[in-house]
């Protein structure tokens, strides 16, 4: 088997958003809107990644990366960050390392272009294998602090609130 790692392209936005639905069906933590957040992302033109996993002409699997600004306690805003997620694998195709591969692109294309860095909310123990760690100085409002995890490029981890797009709060 094959897996192709490849940017998406407009003809593959409804199977991008059936591979999210089906990935989140039965997740635990999760408000079943990843597949609103990407499209909302897309209208915006927020989404700086947006790759497809694909084998026998079929998507099994999608990662999507939007831009996040770190604001600090004075009001300063850092750059240059970006948000990993969602992230997604058709629950017959888990397990097989197809995310790992969307994890690994997504990060490489990332310091490609000169990324300070990326951020994302997940599962510790499952991030943390590509070195996303917590950092008790960055937050994001609402959420257990060892889960909102940073990954630094280049530099240290900046401290501050992360404010990910409004295509975050998408719902339908």
């Amino acid at each position: 088997m094959t897996i192709q790692l490849r940017h998406e392209t407009l003809d593959d936005i409804a199977a991008i958003e059936a591979v999210t639905t089906a990935a989140f069906a039965d997740a635990p933590h999760t408000s079943h809107t990843e597949q609103f957040i990407v499209r909302a992302l897309r209208a915006a033109n927020e989404l700086t990644l947006s790759i497809v996993a694909e084998t026998l002409n079929q998507i099994v699997g999608h990662v999507a990366l939007s831009t996040v600004t770190i604001t600090d306690a004075h009001g300063h805003k850092t750059t240059g960050w970006h948000g990993l997620g969602p992230i997604s694998v058709l629950p017959a195709w888990q397990g097989q390392g197809i995310g790992s591969r969307l994890m690994k692109q997504a990060l490489a294309e990332l310091r490609a272009v000169q990324a300070a860095g990326c951020v994302l909310l997940g599962d510790p123990a499952y991030y943390g294998r590509f070195g996303f760690q917590a950092h008790a100085g960055l937050q994001l409002p609402g959420v257990p602090p060892g889960y909102f995890m940073a990954l630094a490029f280049h530099g240290p981890v900046p401290e501050g609130i992360a404010h990910y797009s409004d295509a975050f709060n998408a719902t339908a």
